[in-house]
């Protein structure tokens, strides 16, 4: 039986403010919640594939950027993870009908170009319509915002989605750089939150959607991703 694959989606915005911003403060994807699952993952033998919306580097957010972590030196020091750091494939050169899950680790990045990526809407609700696995952590969940589901539905209508939270996101002192507050928009589009106590570990699970809190959940999203995928794989 082939491995089972998961696209993760890394951001590729990487200035918190407009991408021509030269003054901004550097940002990008959170490096903890994309090397904790990509190892847990792959320990449990699946295909993990790395992607931008647009192709090109992945930039690292410099204040997520823990080298003394045994994960996130063991993602660094993969040769596969570094080239796609580097320089990823885009969203579009891929076909998402190859993958069992899609991935969108967070990283203040995402909220500006994973909300407004067609390619990015267009896979999570390709995704959806085939009863695959979709999961976020943090501020991945901006992906989110903007899917739709075939009936034209917001795709989060209805759903418990955990996220990062509006307070969260003031204790950060970065919530007025933001260009929106990811929770409130995301309950806005009907979904119901499901949030713990700042920097706390919470994963909600409804369905085929799997999301976490912050970076304390991306332990916890790897964990529902594999088991969900497995579900499915021996229901099939």
């Amino acid at each position: 039986m082939p491995a089972s694959r998961v696209l993760f989606v890394l951001t590729g915005h990487d200035r918190l403010g407009d991408a021509t911003d030269a003054s901004a403060e550097k940002t990008g994807f959170h490096l903890y919640e994309a090397a904790k699952p990509w190892g847990k993952l792959t320990d449990a033998g699946f295909d993990v594939v790395l992607v931008t919306p647009e192709g090109g580097p992945a930039p690292i957010d410099p204040s997520s950027a823990d080298f003394g972590n045994a994960d996130c030196l063991r993602f660094l020091d993969d040769p596969d993870v570094a080239r796609a750091i580097e320089r990823s494939p885009s969203l579009n050169d891929v076909n998402v009908d190859d993958f069992d899950a899609i991935y969108f680790p967070g990283g203040h990045g995402t909220m500006w170009d994973l909300p407004t990526s067609a390619s990015v809407s267009s896979a999570v609700a390709a995704m959806h319509e085939r009863g695959k696995v979709i999961a976020a952590v943090c501020h991945g969940p901006a992906a989110l915002v903007n899917a739709r589901r075939s009936d034209g539905g917001w795709l989060v209508d209805g759903k418990t989605v955990s996220a990062f939270s509006d307070e969260e996101e003031r204790a950060t002192g970065k919530d007025m750089l933001m260009p929106f507050a990811l929770a409130s928009m995301l309950e806005e589009r009907g979904a119901t939150l499901n949030i713990a106590p700042d920097f706390e570990a919470c994963v909600s699970v409804d369905g085929q959607l799997v999301t976490g809190q912050n970076p304390a959940s991306a332990d916890g999203v790897a964990d529902a991703i594999r088991q969900l995928v497995e579900k499915r794989s021996a229901a099939a």
